[in-house]
């Protein structure tokens, strides 16, 4: 919030993914977008899946899973997300066996995005028949587990750390291999809007969708600059940074909405969801 703003004078409250990955788009934002009303908390997409149920938050990048879930309460906006077609370098399984090995063995599972945890299990489970030994970790514990663990699922900044370490055999990751077995691409996140706040502010809505598609655009034709800006921060080299960034999408066409509802249906399967998770409701 800029100086001298109140909280009585916010108009939106905004969450912003606070990984390397939303680069593009917050580095641009966070350089050109000069609103004391708009009120930003920055937090893994785990804890903005909470804020926003608890309408501490109007707004923001929150996981899929988390739509899945309470998509009653939430509209989509379009032509945003956080996806990939294909490998994506920072949702990766680190194991030290083959995933046809794995059954039994003690998996630990990241607490920072639900979706992630629920890819890992439908790949496991519905695409390889094994069942694995889960334990939920804190980022905290899985790094102080790593040596006792058989495989850890990592997200976002610490999957590239441990991907810098070089430190297990086998890194699977998740997104190349959901794409291997449906031919199309997953999206990890959404940016959702408060069914109750469309209704409130439409006006607010339409603007901060429209800064966030500009701040998008510019991103990408600055990616080299953005890159460099950020990747000391795991730290790794800046070309690699770039060719990671590369691989992340942001758009939510036909083909991530196919994607999207594919996996809501093996949530629905799974228990996961309820069948209202479709269809997606889209806010244009």
């Amino acid at each position: 919030m800029g100086p001298g703003a109140s909280v009585d004078k916010v108009k939106a409250r905004i969450g912003m993914v606070n990984f390397i990955n939303t680069a593009p788009l917050y580095e641009v934002w966070r350089r050109t977008v000069h609103r004391p009303d708009w009120l930003v908390t920055e937090a893994p997409p785990s804890v903005l899946n909470g804020l926003l149920y608890e309408e501490k938050l109007d707004l923001g990048f929150i996981s899929s899973h988390e739509y899945a879930v309470h998509s009653a309460r939430y509209k989509i906006l379009s032509d945003l997300s956080i996806s990939a077609t294909g490998p994506v370098g920072s949702v990766i399984l680190f194991s030290r066996f083959p995933v046809a090995e794995l059954a039994g063995k003690r998996v630990l599972l990241t607490s920072q995005s639900q979706t992630s945890v629920s890819l890992i299990k439908i790949i496991m489970e519905e695409f390889h028949g094994i069942h694995p030994d889960y334990a939920a970790a804190s980022l905290r514990e899985a790094w102080a587990k790593l040596d006792e663990a058989d495989a850890v699922l990592a997200i976002g900044d610490e999957a590239l750390r441990l991907g810098e370490q070089d430190s297990f055999p086998f890194q699977l990751d998740l997104a190349e291999i959901w794409y291997e077995q449906t031919g199309l691409p997953f999206v990890f996140a959404v940016w959702a809007v408060r069914e109750k706040f469309c209704c409130q502010d439409p006006d607010s809505v339409v603007e901060i969708h429209q800064e966030l598609l500009r701040c998008l655009a510019e991103g990408a034709q600055d990616l080299r600059s953005i890159s460099t800006l950020v990747a000391p921060r795991i730290p790794m080299k800046a070309q690699s940074c770039y060719e990671y960034l590369k691989k992340v999408e942001y758009d939510l066409g036909e083909r991530k909405q196919a994607g999207l509802k594919l996996f809501f249906d093996y949530l629905i399967k799974r228990g996961e969801a309820e069948a209202q998770a479709l269809p997606l409701k889209i806010c244009n």
